[in-house]
């Protein structure tokens, strides 16, 4: 089957004149032909041939999610420049991933060519949040729209963020933004959509993507408190396991506890938001357990900095969540 497989992939490229994704429609066609006729060879195994490496002609197994405990999605920001969000989506459908997430509406017809989803919507950044009134009008707006598009699309949660603390006090910040959430939850409940507030740490200050100095939203009890006042089941925590890591700690139980009020989770090594290998401090396994022995149905999106080779380590990073 795997010889068939090759020839058949021989033939497509040679007739498309490219063994590129980034070339026409029919190429992508013949590509992602080739992805389906893989998995079905791949049935009654584990591993798939990913593309790699085009520009030497090289190609490699790659290990497929499979078990379907857990539901996988990864985050484009953090494997820019090296991949652009069509190379992404590409190495995502090879590696078993069903989602490519925090994507705008003009992104979405790229992930559903190849037959991907979008887990959470991006919406109105974590710097200018629901804490301070007066960023109300502007991310109320962008909520509104990005929860009306999300359910258009058939995808199920926005993200939202408490923004910086200034001058506020926690009691006033979770009171405006507990304000700005009314405003639209009444919609998000219409449309079937969850509002999920990421949790951020505020200690690293290596880099502005490992850590947010000054976000408010640092603690899950800061969280949990919104989505108590909020009162409503479409108000949920995006639980970043890399964040909560460093601010609290002690996950599994955290992650028990909070069974009720998670929305989406995200992923990465600590320290330096790498990748989730044995160079870093969180046991990945049996947190991702914990994750599927709760009965969460979401999915878990892979949001860490490369620091080697990309594939490597988002290859990795589905085996060990694979769990």
């Amino acid at each position: 089957m795997r010889k068939r497989l090759e020839e058949k992939r021989n033939v497509e490229r040679s007739s498309n004149g490219s063994g590129s994704a980034h070339g026409k429609s029919s190429s992508r066609r013949a590509w992602l032909g080739g992805c389906v006729a893989a998995v079905g060879a791949a049935a009654a195994g584990v591993r798939v041939h990913a593309e790699e490496g085009e520009d030497k002609g090289e190609k490699r197994e790659r290990y497929r999610a499979h078990r379907g405990r857990i539901r996988q999605s990864v985050v484009p920001w953090c494997f820019r420049p090296a991949w652009d969000l069509e190379t992404l989506a590409r190495h995502a459908v090879a590696l078993g991933i069903e989602s490519v997430e925090l994507c705008s509406p003009e992104d979405w017809p790229i992930l559903k060519r190849y037959g991907l989803v979008c887990a959470i919507t991006s919406s109105h950044g974590f710097e200018k949040g629901l804490n301070d009134p007066a960023n109300h009008p502007r991310c109320l707006q962008i909520l509104r729209e990005r929860i009306e598009a999300t359910a258009a699309a058939g995808f199920s949660r926005v993200i939202t963020f408490s923004g910086m603390r200034g001058e506020l006090d926690d009691e006033t910040g979770i009171r405006n933004t507990v304000n700005g959430v009314k405003q639209v939850i009444g919609l998000a409940e219409e449309k079937k959509v969850d509002l999920c507030l990421e949790v951020l740490n505020t200690r690293d200050d290596s880099h502005p993507m490992k850590g947010h100095p000054g976000y408010q939203a640092d603690k899950l009890e800061w969280a949990k408190e919104v989505c108590d006042r909020v009162g409503s089941e479409r108000m949920k925590i995006l639980f970043d396991i890399y964040h909560v890591q460093i601010m609290q700690g002690d996950v599994i139980r955290r992650i028990r506890e909070l069974r009720d009020y998670i929305g989406h989770f995200h992923t990465a090594g600590v320290p330096g938001r790498g990748e989730l290998d044995d160079t870093q401090e969180i046991n990945y396994p049996p947190i991702l357990r914990a994750i599927a022995e709760i009965g969460y149905k979401g999915f878990v999106g892979q949001e860490f900095i490369p620091t080697r080779d990309p594939l490597d380590g988002l290859e990795e990073a589905v085996r060990i969540c694979d769990v």
